[in-house]
């Protein structure tokens, strides 16, 4: 939903023709954001134009795009697009995993490289989305920690392998390494849910 915020926080700008439309539909109330894009393409723009227009009121402080309800349980949250980070890490490790047996085929050059994704990045990636989930990192820098917290993790859980009946082997390591980026995945998606929840003045 898109609404409409007061006056003073207007730009000195003159706002575009797709401005312009949206600030005129959201005058009287909130207006679904899919209602906007469809009225500005019913007048010829882009969906890319009027996402853009959107984007420059938003941070303009023209108007304010949130959720018309605040996803309040951790399961609603999950299923929220504010989760697909969760579901596409959750989904590269399910993929390693299952690869792991594949010896031949186009499906091997899969194998490596979903397996160099979980080996090198899903561990420290989990990681650090769990000890910071509001974002206080830049792109690159949650990129590089990634790696680098991997490659701390990944040798820690050989380590404790080692002192296992299961040895450092290969399925045993592919498991274990998906067990702890899933269990970190939960972790931070908890913990996004809690400052989500705090932002939102949800209880």
């Amino acid at each position: 939903m898109a609404k409409k915020l007061p006056d003073q926080n207007a730009q000195s700008r003159r706002p575009s023709a797709e401005e312009a439309y949206i600030l005129g539909r959201v005058a009287n109330g909130e207006v679904p954001v899919s209602g906007l894009i469809e009225g500005l393409g019913s007048q010829g723009h882009t969906t890319d134009e009027s996402v853009r227009a959107i984007r420059a009121l938003q941070s303009g402080s023209r108007v304010v795009v949130q959720e018309p309800r605040p996803f309040a349980t951790l399961g609603a949250y999950a299923l929220s697009p504010l989760s697909i980070w969760f579901w596409g890490a959750l989904g590269a490790v399910a993929l390693s995993l299952g690869l792991i047996t594949v010896t031949s085929g186009f499906a091997l050059y899969l194998r490596y490289v979903f397996g160099s994704i979980l080996v090198l990045f899903l561990p420290g990636y989990s990681l650090i989305e769990a000890l910071y989930p509001k974002r206080e990192l830049d792109e690159l820098t949650r990129f590089a920690l990634s790696i680098g917290l991997s490659l701390a993790l990944v040798p820690l859980t050989g380590l404790v392998l080692n002192y296992t009946p299961f040895g450092i082997r290969l399925v045993p390591v592919a498991i274990s390494l998906g067990a702890l980026t899933a269990v970190l995945l939960a972790a931070a998606l908890w913990r996004k849910h809690a400052y989500y929840k705090l932002a939102k003045g949800v209880t």
